[in-house]
This record gives C-alpha cells, sequence and structure tokens, in this order.
C-alpha cells in the first residue's frame, strides 16, 4: 500500500511539474498553443543626417527600451566608418557613433524591431522623477501662477491637475503666448506641476503608421502619481497612450547629443509587419531567462534540428504503450516501431513502407541461405547487417539513376535495427511459421504508421518543442499505463466464444 502510495504521488508530481513548465512558458513568455501563430511587430528606422567640417565627430542618440505595449526583438545599425557602442547611462540607454575626423554630409542609420504585446499595456510602474525646486521671477511669473492657481482650484489628484493646466493654456491664449517666449510650453507644463509637487517630466513619443517616412517624435508630458503615471497630449490635453505610440525616450534627455557636427535632423521610417512566433523565439529576449524560461531555441540551430526529432521519440512511445497494453497489438520488437516511424518522418509515409518492405524482404531471403551454413550468432547478424547497407545502397543507386530523387531517402533507416528485424523475422518464420511472422510485422508497420501520422502532426511537432514540460506528463502517463491489468481489446475478442452471451 506503501509503495502503491508513493508511486501515485510521483506520478502526480510528473504532472504537476510538467503542466505548471507548460503553463508558465506559455503565459510568461507568450509561448502559443498553436503552430503558425503569428505576432505584429514594427520596424522602425531613425536616419540621422548632419553636417561636419574636418573634425572628430561624437554622436549619442537615444534608444528605445522593452516598454508598456512594446517588446524590444532586435536592434542595428548603418554608419560606415563610424566606431558604435551601446551605452549604458543614467539617461538611459544611448546608441554613440564616433570618428576621428569626417567632412560633409553624414547619414548615420538606427533600426529596432519592436514587438506589440498587448497584455503588458496594464502595467504603467516607473520611477518617478526628482521634484525640482521652481523659483518663478520676471514677467512670465504673474502670469505662470495665474494659471496654475486655476488649474488647482478645478483639480482634485495629479492626472486631473495635469489636464486642467493643459486646458488652461488653451482657453488663455494671451497669457500662454507670454509665456511662450521664454520656454516651450511643455517646459512650463513641468515646471508648474513640479512647483505643485506633482513629479512631471517631457518623454518623446512617435506615432505609428504603417509605411510612413520622415517622420518626427512628438512631445508628451508623463505625470506621475505615486509609481503609476499617464501621459498628456501637451496640446489638447487627451490622457493616455494609444496602442500605436511608441515612448522612444522617456527620461528627459537630449535625443540626439552632437559634437563636431551641425545642422542635424532625425526623422523616422516605420513598416508594420507579421512575423512567426517561431522567429521571436530565436531572439536572445526570449532566451536566458533563468531555469523555469531553459529553452531548446537558445541552443545552436544544429542541436535544435536534433532535439526536434528527439523529443517526438516519447510521443511514439506512448503510442505504442497504449497499443501494445490496451489493443494488444503484437509487433516485431518492443519499440521498433518509433524508430521506424522516425524513418518515415524522414523519407515520407510511401516511400518509407516501399524501402522497409523491400529492405526486409531481401534481406530475409539472405539471412535464410546463410542460415544453412550453421553460422555463430555474431557472424550472421554481422553479414546481415553488411547485407542491408549493400542493398540501400543499391537501391539508391537504382533510385538516382531513374530520376527517383524520393528514393534516395531510403538511407534514413537505421540500419542495425532494420538488421535485428531481418534476423528475429527469419528465427520467428522458422519456429512459429509465416502467419506469425505476417502478424508481427503487419502489427508492427501498423503501429508506426499510427506513430508517424501522430508524430508528423504540426500541432505534435509545434508543443514538443516549444513546452518541454509536456515530457513529465508523457512519463507520468506511460507510468500510469504501466499499472494496467486488465483485458486487452484483442483477447476479449479472442475469448468471445467463452462469454455468457454466446450460451
Amino acid at each position: 500500500m506503501r509503495s502503491r502510495a508513493s508511486f501515485y504521488v510521483l506520478v502526480t508530481l510528473l504532472v504537476l511539474i510538467g503542466a505548471g513548465f507548460t503553463v508558465y512558458r506559455h503565459i510568461s513568455l507568450g509561448v502559443p498553443w498553436l503552430p503558425g501563430e503569428q505576432r505584429l511587430v514594427w520596424s522602425i528606422e531613425a536616419k540621422i543626417d548632419f553636417h561636419s567640417q574636418d573634425a572628430a565627430v561624437r554622436a549619442s542618440f537615444a534608444t528605445p527600451s522593452t516598454q508598456p505595449g512594446f517588446k524590444r526583438l532586435s536592434e542595428r545599425t548603418a554608419s560606415p566608418g563610424f566606431g558604435l557602442a551601446f551605452v549604458e547611462e543614467p539617461n538611459g540607454r544611448r546608441a554613440e557613433w564616433s570618428i576621428r575626423q569626417a567632412s560633409g554630409l553624414q547619414v548615420l542609420y538606427y533600426q529596432v524591431d519592436m514587438l506589440v504585446d498587448p497584455s503588458t499595456f496594464k502595467h504603467t510602474q516607473a520611477t518617478p522623477p526628482p521634484l525640482r525646486l521652481v523659483t518663478l521671477s520676471g514677467p512670465q511669473a504673474p502670469a505662470a501662477n495665474e494659471l496654475l492657481s486655476r488649474a488647482q482650484a478645478r483639480s482634485a489628484d495629479a492626472y486631473t491637475l495635469a489636464r486642467e493646466l493643459i486646458t488652461e493654456f488653451n482657453r488663455q491664449e494671451q497669457l500662454a503666448q507670454l509665456l511662450s517666449h521664454s520656454q516651450k510650453r511643455i517646459v512650463w507644463l513641468v515646471d508648474l506641476l513640479n512647483q505643485a509637487e506633482v513629479p512631471a517630466r517631457e518623454v518623446h513619443m512617435l506615432n505609428l503608421e504603417d509605411g510612413r517616412r520622415r517622420q518626427p517624435l512628438v512631445s508628451y508630458l508623463q505625470v506621475f502619481s505615486g509609481e503609476n503615471y499617464q501621459l498628456f497630449n501637451v496640446d489638447t490635453g487627451e490622457q493616455g497612450q494609444t496602442a500605436n505610440q511608441l515612448v522612444w525616450e522617456q527620461l528627459s534627455a537630449p535625443l540626439l547629443d552632437l559634437a563636431g557636427g551641425d545642422h542635424a535632423r532625425v526623422n523616422f521610417s516605420m513598416l508594420k509587419q507579421d512575423v512567426p512566433v517561431t522567429r521571436m523565439l530565436q531572439d536572445k529576449t526570449f532566451q536566458d531567462r533563468g531555469l523555469l524560461d531553459f529553452s531548446i531555441h537558445s541552443l545552436p540551430l544544429e542541436d535544435q534540428t536534433l532535439f526536434k526529432g528527439i523529443l517526438l521519440i516519447p510521443v511514439g512511445v506512448l503510442i505504442v504503450v497504449i497499443l501494445r497494453l490496451f489493443i494488444g497489438i503484437r509487433t516485431s520488437g518492443t519499440f521498433m516501431p518509433v524508430l521506424i516511424a522516425i524513418a518515415f518522418i524522414q523519407t515520407s509515409l510511401l516511400t518509407g513502407l516501399v524501402g522497409f518492405l523491400l529492405i526486409v524482404g531481401l534481406g530475409l531471403v539472405i539471412r535464410s541461405y546463410l542460415s544453412r551454413h550453421n553460422l555463430l550468432l555474431v557472424a550472421r547478424v554481422s553479414a546481415v547487417i553488411v547485407s542491408v547497407i549493400i542493398i540501400i545502397a543499391i537501391f539508391s543507386l537504382l533510385a538516382y539513376h531513374l530520376g527517383l530523387t524520393e528514393g534516395l531517402k531510403i538511407t534514413f533507416f537505421p540500419m542495425i535495427i532494420l538488421s535485428w528485424t531481418i534476423e528475429r523475422t527469419s528465427i520467428l518464420w522458422e519456429e512459429d511459421g509465416p502467419r506469425e511472422v505476417f502478424t508481427q510485422v503487419g502489427g508492427s508497420l501498423a503501429v508506426a504508421v499510427l506513430a508517424y501520422l501522430v508524430m508528423n502532426n504540426a500541432l505534435v511537432k509545434h508543443l514538443t518543442f516549444n513546452f518541454l514540460g509536456l515530457q513529465f506528463i508523457f512519463m507520468a502517463l506511460i507510468l500510469v499505463c504501466g499499472t494496467y491489468k486488465g483485458y486487452r481489446l484483442t483477447e476479449l475478442y479472442r475469448f468471445r466464444p467463452l462469454s455468457p452471451a454466446q450460451h
């Protein structure tokens, strides 16, 4: 009883671990349940051009980061002759170009791919900027204080104060025009909010429109209430960020800091595209996230290709277990059908069936000849292996000269397994007769075909490759199947004459 309880505890743990890993990977990384799913990605290019007069140039450019609604996938630059480095600074991550000497018009390109991730729009927390002590003086002080006092009278919190302050700038056009002579409206808004002890700063937004070129950044007002924030259009007072707005720079740092050049311009072009999820999983953004997020995609492509086939084997093993324990289908060898199914995946079903029957058929003829000479087992099996290799080589050459390219795939068959299959089949023929041979070989092929159909399914390939936790569930199912001790379906048919209903 104790061992049975520990067994079911083990099975339960395997199921929970497998399901936990699978669901966690789906939720945390967004790996889809179905194959072929695509995600929306914005490819954005920033073009920076300026003039230089035989001087050393250093250009520091603000780059976007992963943020609510968007996840940075990859970035690249085009800057012939310039040195490049990505630098983490207190005012954010920046791309920094440098050159010892440049003359004339210089053009730099920065490109980034941003994945649209709507599930993260609800996360709008950030570290608020420190409050600045603003002392208003000069002829603009009375006008600024008048706007702030009116807005405060109609506000209840930080967000309503920002909205009403923008409204006052639009209503009091003369006061707003007076203030605009000393600094921009958004700077006044930040200063007045800081005077009211509300953290705020200017951020640079990019309005995303498919196929647009030469687009500038737009200044927005970011207002904090604790660690939460809201964005405001400084012209209309509209609150919030739309799905097609990307925050390019959010720490009030200059977009471009240029030394050694002048007349600089920055324009943006953008393109919307649907990208398969499998391409995103190759990106470093989705890799190296710790133990819970381990993924086959972090391996080299050569190893990924190998594992793509290996991870299908438990599916075929589970099918063999079910068919043998519950249905009662007899096979030649326990898991030989799984290996044949893997060969079918490489060759295609029809080519694999024809190749298997031809190789085994000719191999049995050769094996029957060898049995007349009473050879020892090792020598006999070795001779069969060499014969199988010769048969495969001859079939491949014939297929090549006849133009049957599908026939060349016959080399994917496991030669050692085929040799042992021929040896076992020959012994079975001698001991139990041809009927038993056809029963077991036919059962093996039937199981192999069914395993091939399941293992070659696009959904099964996608799930096994992207969700390693399923391997734990397969193991749990196999263990549970191993406890079955009832009648198989073929045995029920066999003993049908003994049932009471037949008398």
